[in-house]
């Protein structure tokens, strides 16, 4: 099988709209919590989000383009730019039918559905914004990416609600390990914190009600209550290794495996004793040729929700045995909230900088863990030390569970 590498990454955040930004934010442990400012919440028991700020469509693409697209769609398309330039690829030397686009989202155009249902009630239904379909589907976050930089290899969209991030940049990995293409374009974009949104989610009770941000967002902590709904896009360059290498590459890291299962158990709870998810990071450490001892550090879903973050452990000790007292583990949704469908790209981007600067950034807020949440979850400081090999987590409602083994990039197949 072909060996795949990072050679590019983009990033629109609630703590910084590039990746520097992002990661220097995340060094800062900044939070990017706070009151919604999208919509109204006057009669909302949810008061928090964490939106991104300050972007500004028209200063970072096309204005034209910009109207014809939805928020999510526009995040990914400005996250690819920046991963694109990063990576240094000449896409005009190169055969489009070989680059391809794997970028998801788990929702999709909801606040464009919104409006233009309210303008039907209101005004009727020949009211209706003509380009409203391809504004709102989820697929058009990965048809807008192709357009804009001329990939006309494989274009696919993964919808596996909060997995799709993690999923999306999978599929990629194995579409370039299987020889369908030289250079994937991959992860995942979100922009739905809209009044249904927060409505449904609030509903389901799975949105915390806290009015604290410092105290919202607080994976594995016993006072948890919900996760806080988040915005953005984490996109990234993966190569063919040969590829990379010929045209001189700046390896960034490898993408050394990949675990994905369902728990087949529930719409929304992950599967009690944590198998589904243990399964996948045991394919994903057997696909990278590693053991549990080999594992450094875990990018956790820590959602901040009870189910998830007590599950989410039980798995990381079902599939890690005795290593995984051992393990470093935070979630950086203490910092950005949750990103549902772009948080498997943000947080994979964030592994391959903590293996770039051997920096495990703090789960922040985190005080006092739940009960039988009893693992290393880099509580208070960050910790400086050599990552070589990292997990990456994500789990969607549906049982959709996702793995990605990063590893630190080295000539010799491990």
């Amino acid at each position: 099988m072909k060996r795949v590498v990072v050679t590019g990454m983009g990033a629109i955040t609630p703590i910084g709209n590039n990746v520097e930004e992002f990661w220097e934010s995340v060094k800062a442990s900044k939070v990017g919590i706070d009151e919604i400012t999208k919509f109204d919440t006057t009669d909302y028991a949810v008061k928090l989000a964490a939106e991104v700020k300050g972007f500004i469509p028209k200063e970072r693409m096309d204005f034209k383009s910009a109207k014809r697209m939805s928020p999510f769609s526009q995040y990914a398309v400005c996250a690819a730019k920046e991963a694109i330039e990063q990576s240094g690829l000449n896409l005009e030397q190169e055969d489009s039918y070989r680059v391809g686009v794997s970028v998801g989202s788990g929702i999709g155009g909801m606040n464009d559905m919104e409006i233009e249902h309210k303008k039907m009630l209101e005004k009727g239904n020949d009211r209706v914004k003509p380009l409203l379909v391809p504004m709102m589907i989820t697929n058009m976050a990965a048809g807008n990416v192709a357009i804009a930089f001329g990939a006309k290899g494989k274009c696919i969209n993964v919808v596996t609600a909060c997995a799709t991030g993690t999923h999306s940049i999978g599929e990629a990995y194995r579409s370039i390990q299987c020889g369908e293409a030289d250079v994937m374009i991959a992860g995942g974009t979100e922009s739905a914190i809209t009044p249904l949104g927060v409505a449904g989610f609030t509903n389901l009770t799975a949105l915390t009600k806290s009015t604290d941000k410092y105290k919202a967002s607080i994976p594995f902590d016993k006072d948890r209550s919900g996760f806080v709904m988040g915005e953005g896009a984490g996109i990234v360059i993966l190569e063919e290794l040969e590829h990379a290498k010929k045209r001189g590459a700046n390896i960034l890291a490898e993408v050394a495996g990949y675990g994905a299962t369902c728990d087949a158990y529930h719409v929304t709870s992950p599967a009690e004793d944590g198998s589904g998810a243990a399964k996948a990071m045991e394919i994903a450490i057997k696909e990278a040729g590693m053991n549990p001892e080999k594992v450094d550090y875990i990018n956790a879903h820590g959602t901040s929700t009870h189910h998830n973050d007590l599950f989410e452990t039980r798995a990381i000790k079902l599939a890690l045995g005795e290593a995984a007292k051992n393990v470093k583990i935070n979630s950086t949704k203490s910092m950005i909230g949750h990103l549902l469908g772009a948080a498997g790209g943000v947080e994979f981007i964030t592994c391959v900088k903590t293996i770039e600067e051997g920096y495990i950034h703090p789960t922040v807020g985190l005080k006092e863990p739940g009960e039988e949440c009893d693992l290393d979850y880099v509580m208070g400081q960050g910790v400086y030390q050599d990552v070589n090999f990292v997990l990456s987590n994500s789990l969607g409602f549906g049982g959709h569970n996702g793995t990605i083994a990063i590893k630190k990039y080295s000539e010799e197949r491990a």
